[in-house]
């Protein structure tokens, strides 16, 4: 099929396969992930990606839409990927708490438009990630424990239906789609804008403390003794990270919405170990959140599984880093609970579990990535699992039926039905499969 007519109803940039900069406009964030789309629209502004879905949806075609592409899954494979770059607005109402933020802006815009008058988001770990994916994902912050889910916070969404048209979705324009929105993936329209609530943060706390391995069982136990009686306003996860060249070492990240002296009781039996390589414990500003955890700015291949973790964790993960990790580069597990386990809107509902666990490494050669994901399913054999995770920990080819209950994936499953019965957008994880 040709696209040349396509690039005549857009203002932005039409690559089809053999154009100069397809390959790299269509490559995701995550290199190992294979995306091979029909074409890719760098969408110039929300008119655009209206006049894309109208295009594809007259040609049987499927529209992906993607920022950053840190969520990809393959699940684009033969669609028009929509590139929302462009789309890059930020607009803070202090009054209100609430931002306006265009699909194509990463959380480290946000906190840094927030900062300014003492606000923040609701970020994950890393300021690259955008803010739309992340949310309709649900969106797991390290003021979750606080604040509860993203995508709870969220006021309305700005969308291009299956249909084409603009329209502004609210919980009381729209009740199915905004909360099929709001952490359901994004499977039913494609999002231009957010307008997210924003919390107050005069005074955080936060950075890293590094150990070399030989201390594991000791943060091990420190890690458990702080999460037993962690305020909401404190959130802490341990880190084993094992990289080629360099010394294995253990470590904790905390951040704390609490104030300095709430904060630093609270952390001092992890202070208290010794013999840390590394201390970056200190008043932290809201745009720099980045700097705790590090997360990798550049894109890179890699293979990784989430699960959810029903009990304590402190001799598993002593256990971790007394063993081999090859080929795996690192394991974290974040403590969950507080708002986060209570009420939610989202298709997800509360998030009952107390830890989250994250392992990764890269797939290397012949077999790579069957050799990681062997040693991650011997990883997680150690551990009690629920068997659900959150969506944005969904790799690609796992059920969305890990995600979400069989009453909320049929409502799910109804609303993409009856909103877009030609599959005209197709999102990472698609509620149909």
């Amino acid at each position: 099929m040709g696209f040349e007519d396509l690039g005549s109803v857009v203002r932005g940039r039409v690559l089809a396969g053999g154009d100069a900069g397809f390959a790299a406009a269509s490559r995701p964030w995550n290199l190992a992930v294979e995306q091979p789309v029909a074409a890719v629209v760098e969408a110039a502004d929300a008119a655009d990606v209206a006049a894309v879905v109208r295009w594809a949806g007259g040609r049987g075609l499927s529209v992906a839409a993607q920022a950053t592409g840190h969520g990809a899954t393959g699940s684009a494979a033969g669609a028009v990927l929509v590139r929302t770059a462009a789309l890059d607005g930020v607009e803070v109402d202090p009054v209100r708490r609430v931002a306006r933020v265009g699909a194509g802006v990463s959380w480290g815009r946000v906190q840094e438009a927030a900062a300014v008058h003492g606000l923040t988001g609701l970020p994950g770990s890393s300021p690259g990630v955008g803010v739309v994916g992340y949310t309709l994902g649900g969106g797991l912050s390290w003021f979750g424990r606080r604040h509860g889910w993203a995508a709870d916070a969220v006021r309305a969404w700005e969308v291009v239906t299956a249909q084409g048209e603009r329209v502004r979705v609210t919980a009381s324009s729209d009740p199915d789609l905004f909360w099929a929105l709001c952490g359901g993936g994004g499977d039913v329209a494609v999002v231009t804008a957010v307008e997210l609530g924003l919390f107050g943060a005069p005074e955080l706390y936060g950075g890293a403390l590094v150990w070399p391995v030989s201390r594991a069982a000791a943060v091990a136990a420190a890690f458990a003794e702080v999460t037993a009686g962690a305020p909401e306003e404190l959130s802490v996860w341990w880190s084993l990270h094992r990289f080629p060249g360099a010394k294995p070492s253990v470590s904790v990240q905390a951040v704390s919405l609490g104030g300095v002296g709430a904060a630093e009781r609270s952390l001092a039996p992890l202070v208290s170990v010794g013999g840390a390589v590394r201390d970056t414990l200190g008043v932290l500003g809201v745009a720099q959140l980045g700097s705790v955890s590090g997360d990798p700015v550049d894109p890179t291949p890699g293979v990784a599984r989430t699960e959810l973790l029903t009990g304590e964790v402190g001799e598993w993960s002593a256990a971790l880093a007394a063993e081999p990790l090859d080929p795996l580069f690192g394991v974290q597990v974040r403590h969950l609970g507080g708002a986060l386990a209570g009420p939610s809107a989202t298709p997800f509902g509360p998030l009952e579990e107390p830890f989250y666990a994250y392992a990764f490494g890269a797939p290397v050669g012949p077999g790579g990535a069957g050799a990681v994901l062997g040693r991650l399913e011997r990883l997680f054999s150690g551990v009690a699992v629920s068997g659900r995770k959150p969506l944005t920990a969904l790799a690609g080819g796992e059920p969305v039926g890990r995600v979400f209950s069989p009453r909320v994936l049929e409502r799910l499953g109804r609303i993409k039905r009856e909103r877009d019965p030609r599959g005209v957008v197709r999102a990472a994880h698609p509620v149909l499969g």
